[in-house]
């Protein structure tokens, strides 16, 4: 059995509703609003604050491959920062390779979607990938 790592970043008892409220551009605060709803309504899980500026859904241990340490994370997450919307779907982006083509203007990062405003993509195709991040087992995604 792998290590269990502590990290910064833990789920807390802060106000997600209240955190969204606080988003100073109106833009990103409604989007954040829709993406919260896709994930709740995707997961059946309430939201959690993780740290001060994320938001998770469901929770799973993350063994990681090249370390052998192990994580609490959640399952789903996204985080309305200052230059984007960062959703957390999966642990590997690129396995979403089709879904991504049809998505419209984003980018990528190790495991992370990129999204500047919900305009920009196919709310649609979004949605569908949100729901297979869902589904997927800790591990397999």
């Amino acid at each position: 059995m792998g290590k269990l790592a502590e990290i910064k970043t833990k789920e807390n008892s802060a106000s997600v509703t209240a955190f969204i409220e606080r988003i100073p551009d109106e833009q990103k605060r409604k989007d954040s609003e829709v993406i919260l709803k896709m994930m709740e309504k995707a997961t059946k899980e309430k939201p959690k604050m993780w740290g001060s500026s994320m938001i998770g859904f469901g929770n799973m241990r993350y063994k990681s491959p090249a370390t052998g340490r192990e994580v609490d994370w959640f399952k789903i997450g996204f985080a309305p920062r200052k230059a984007n919307l960062s959703l957390h779907l999966t642990l590997d982006i690129k396995k979403h390779g089709d879904a991504l083509e049809k998505l419209g203007k984003h980018k990528t990062g190790v495991g992370c979607l990129y999204i500047n405003k919900l305009a920009d993509v196919d709310l649609k195709v979004l949605e569908q990938m949100i729901n297979t991040a869902a589904k997927a087992k800790a591990g397999a995604q």
